[in-house]
């Protein structure tokens, strides 16, 4: 199977999670389109000032991989700069919260397998 580009769905999500700004989800792959184990498959842009407010994962695993930019993660031992080639990895019964302050574009790439 091919999935083009044109048919990816573009979301612009306000206050995702209760964060800041609108954040453009691109949906790589729909519910419909994952393995049994997985939930999701999309990159995220974020402008300056736009965050995804802190949220937990229960029995899941949520991988942002950054694909350009810099951010900052919110974890449950304080804030960190992410840039351009990490990854972070938030696992279950964990929280984070991401954010760009800078005036690039922050895109990456989040995937969520299920425990």
């Amino acid at each position: 199977m091919i999935k083009t580009k044109n048919e990816m769905k573009i979301i612009e999500r306000e206050h995702m999670r209760d964060g800041s700004g609108t954040v453009i989800q691109n949906e790589i792959l729909s519910s419909l389109d994952m393995a049994k184990h997985a939930r999701m498959f999309s990159t995220f842009t974020l402008k300056k000032g736009c965050s995804i407010g802190e949220h937990t994962h229960i029995k899941e695993t949520e991988y942002y991989y950054i694909l350009s930019g810099e951010g900052v993660v919110t974890e449950k031992d304080g804030d960190k700069l992410v840039k351009a080639g990490d990854i972070v990895i938030t696992g279950d019964n964990e929280s984070h919260a991401i954010r760009n302050d800078k005036d690039e574009d922050l895109i990456f790439m989040a995937i969520i397998i299920l425990d």
